[in-house]
């Protein structure tokens, strides 16, 4: 039986289908209908105060129930505003729909004003983009979605035409049917095997597509059954409870951690590359080890086409049967015997101690210690976020998300709000410097009007304290990375929420506490020292 809808009904159903359930932007006139779809077909339009403050919060739904992310923007101005979330969705492997206005094919032909091709400023930050048909709706919304989601996830672009969106489209279920999981098989997972079986010194690298597959017990069991420590990305960070006896914590950004990793992988004579994707790492992670020496195994989502490093095992397959084919009749075995682990991970503890009295680590640590285990956190770009990432413990996969590929600025704030929105019976607390912040206060606006409370917590130095760093390091003058100090607390009274100025973990603790209590978010100021960086990251 068909149905007769409008074609922007149709993707909207689509949408929803696939376990969308809110969408994110600021409509204009070109897109009433479309969001007018997206209501009737079950999907809640929430207004923000900029396009791309609305893409995190819907990155941030996302990571609440799995189903892609939806950020409608109008033509010209609108949709250019998102350019920033959506190349960091195409970096941060997150699936997102990216739904913008623009006129009619005969209209753009003589009518110019806000007008630009705007298929070909997407291009290169997407998987795909399409431009919505009528006679075609269904098809290409079924095609979006799917591109969406396949491995490696990213975003996906579709422009549609003012008039075509209201214009009547037929719905007759097509559906792609999804492709079965494969595994390697033959020589090339009879050598993985030997290569395992043989390794007295194996360490796993695990990263954002092992999240993505939601492969944590598959990786749980594997690592467990054949005494592997492992390391995981930022992204990565819970995917295995970091309390467990074989993890290492997360890597990418920090030399400091560097130190105790790399020898570790310098003594590995098996390194398992487990859905490690090398985006969210420094250049110091290129080329890290050398496949003529240490026996490696890529078990990855795609081909390896970005030469950041090279494996001698490659196999393009999903993890978990792939792990449990590669584990089949091995026998568990000690390894490390050498005390080297353990070594690693005490000097990895000194390195980022959490008795410090004040500073940006006594907030992470005295933050981490108030808040319930089951805290949801967002970490903006920054000195400070290279820290957290090191310091903040996660018990669950997705329990602490940020920008990590593209790694930008003022993504914390909106992040925290979409997540309160998706999960507001879980504390959500995000970690931003003050010029983050700066970046999108507005938004504190957004979440009066969500009605929800989450926590934001500002780390309070008046300048740009990584790129300042940095300028020292270099010997450079300093320039261009200090600013005004301002009254944050104040900003989020003045939002509608609660506002606190700390300068000690006391104070830190008793604001954590009431804003725990509020049914308003609450504005937190951490009052630090310049160059309380120095030597921690």
């Amino acid at each position: 039986m068909t149905t007769t809808l409008r074609a922007a009904d149709v993707l909207a159903r689509r949408l929803y289908d696939a376990g969308c359930r809110h969408a994110f932007g600021m409509p204009g006139g070109e897109v009433l209908t479309l969001v007018d779809a997206l209501e009737k077909a079950g999907i809640t339009f929430h207004l923000a105060k900029h396009e791309n403050c609305a893409g995190f919060m819907g990155e941030a739904v996302h990571h609440a129930n799995g189903a892609p992310a939806i950020l409608v923007a109008t033509l010209g101005p609108g949709a250019l505003n998102g350019i920033n979330v959506v190349a960091n969705a195409h970096q941060d492997r997150v699936p997102m729909l990216v739904l913008t206005g623009c006129v009619d094919a005969a209209e753009e032909q003589t009518y110019t004003h806000q007008v630009l091709d705007q298929q070909s400023v997407f291009r290169p930050i997407t998987k795909a983009t399409f431009r919505l048909d009528a006679e075609a709706a269904e098809v290409i919304a079924d095609k979006a979605v799917n591109i969406a989601l396949e491995a490696r996830q990213g975003p996906v672009h579709l422009d549609v035409p003012i008039t075509v969106a209201n214009t009547p489209a037929t719905e007759r279920g097509l559906r792609r049917a999804s492709a079965g999981a494969t595994v390697a098989t033959g020589d090339t997972l009879a050598q993985a095997r030997d290569w395992l079986a043989g390794a007295e010194r194996p360490l796993a690298i695990i990263g954002v597509d092992a999240m993505q597959e939601n492969a944590g017990a598959a990786l749980k069991s594997f690592v467990e059954a054949h005494n592997i420590p492992f390391v995981t990305t930022y992204k990565a960070k819970g995917l295995v409870d970091e309390t467990h006896p074989l993890c290492l914590g997360g890597a990418g950004l920090s030399p400091l951690a560097d130190k105790h990793l790399m020898p570790l992988i310098e003594a590995a004579d098996l390194i398992l590359s487990l859905g490690y994707d090398p985006i969210e790492m420094r250049t110091g992670w290129r080329d890290a080890w050398d496949v003529a020496e240490t026996r490696v195994l890529e078990i990855a989502a795609e081909p390896n086409t970005h030469y950041m490093h090279q494996a001698g095992i490659s196999i393009t397959a999903p993890l978990a049967p792939t792990l449990a084919a590669l584990s089949e009749g091995l026998s568990p075995k000690d390894t490390w015997s050498d005390g080297a682990v353990k070594t690693a991970k005490t000097g990895l503890a000194t390195a980022f101690p959490t008795d410090d009295d004040w500073g940006p680590a006594g907030v992470i640590a005295e933050t981490r210690a108030v808040m319930p285990q089951n805290t949801l956190a967002s970490a903006d770009s920054g000195a400070h976020r290279i820290l957290l990432s090191q310091m903040w413990t996660c018990y669950e996969p997705r329990a602490l998300i940020q920008s990590s590929g593209l790694c930008t600025m003022g993504c914390a704030v909106p992040m925290a709000i979409g997540r309160k929105l998706a999960q507001p019976d879980r504390p959500v607390v995000s970690f931003s410097g003050d010029a983050g912040f700066l970046m999108v206060a507005g938004e504190l606006a957004t979440a009066a009007e969500f009605g929800v409370a989450p926590i934001f917590l500002v780390f309070v130095d008046a300048s740009l304290a990584l790129i300042e760093l940095k300028q020292r390091q270099r010997q450079l003058t300093n320039t261009g990375v200090d600013f005004a100090e301002h009254d944050f607390a104040a900003m989020g009274r003045a939002f509608g929420g609660n506002g606190f100025t700390v300068t000690n973990r006391l104070e830190l603790r008793d604001a954590l506490t009431t804003a725990q209590a509020s049914d308003k978010f609450t504005v937190i100021a951490a009052i630090i020292e310049r160059g309380g960086y120095d030597g921690r990251i």
